[in-house]
C-alpha cells in the first residue's frame, strides 16, 4: 500500500546519526482503486431512459381510399383548446358558431377540466359515443398537452382525438386571450 522509502547513506567515521528524510507516500494502489470504483459503478449504474408516451394510433388502411366524412353530433363532443401561459378553453359548438362569450375557460385541475369533461359526458345523448377533441394551440407546451392525455385516462374516455385549431376557431382564441390579428395592416 503507502510505502516509505528511507534512504541508507553509508558514509565513514564518527557517529551514527538518523536523518529525517522526506517521507514519500506510493499513490499507485490508490489511483488503481479509483478506477476500479469508477468501472463498477458504470457498470451496474442504470442510465436514464427517455420518457415515451405511447399514443394507440389506428393502423394505416391498406387501400388508400379517403373514408367518408363523419357527422358528429355536437352533444357528444366537446372541443379543447389548449392555449399559452398553461390555459384551456373548452366549447361545444361547431367551430363557425363560435364566439368570445362563448369560449369558456378552465384549469387543469381536478375541480378544472376533469368536472368539464364528465359533465359533457353526462349531458351527451350517446355516453358510448362521447369523444373529446383535443386541439393544442402553437403557443401551448407539451407538458399541458401530457396532462390532457392524462384526463383522458382519469375520466376513463376511450375516444379521443387530436386535431389542429380551425381557422374560425384561432380567430375566437386570439380575441379571448388578448392577441392582436397576425394579418399585416395596409398602411397609407
Amino acid at each position: 500500500m503507502a510505502d516509505v522509502q528511507v534512504q541508507d547513506k553509508g558514509g565513514k567515521g564518527g557517529k551514527v546519526r538518523s536523518k529525517k528524510s522526506v517521507p514519500h507516500v506510493d499513490l499507485t494502489p490508490m489511483v488503481d482503486l479509483a478506477f476500479l470504483l469508477i468501472t463498477f459503478f458504470m457498470l451496474v449504474t442504470t442510465f436514464n431512459k427517455p420518457n415515451v408516451m405511447d399514443l394507440g394510433l389506428p393502423a394505416k388502411p391498406k387501400d388508400q381510399q379517403k373514408p367518408p366524412d363523419t357527422e358528429i353530433d355536437l352533444t357528444n363532443s366537446i372541443s379543447l383548446i389548449i392555449g399559452k401561459d398553461n390555459r384551456i378553453f373548452y366549447h361545444q359548438l361547431a367551430p363557425s358558431e363560435l364566439a368570445v362569450e362563448t369560449l369558456q375557460e378552465t384549469t387543469f385541475d381536478r375541480n378544472g377540466i376533469t368536472k368539464v369533461i364528465e359533465q359533457a359526458k353526462a349531458r351527451a345523448k350517446d355516453q358510448t359515443k362521447f369523444t373529446v377533441i383535443i386541439k393544442p394551440t402553437d403557443d401551448a407546451v407539451y407538458k399541458n398537452f401530457v396532462d390532457i392525455l392524462d384526463e383522458m385516462a382519469i375520466t376513463k374516455n376511450e375516444i379521443y382525438g387530436i386535431t389542429d385549431v380551425k381557422k374560425p376557431e384561432q380567430a375566437v382564441y386570439d380575441q379571448k386571450v388578448g392577441v392582436a390579428s397576425q394579418t399585416p395592416q395596409p398602411t397609407n
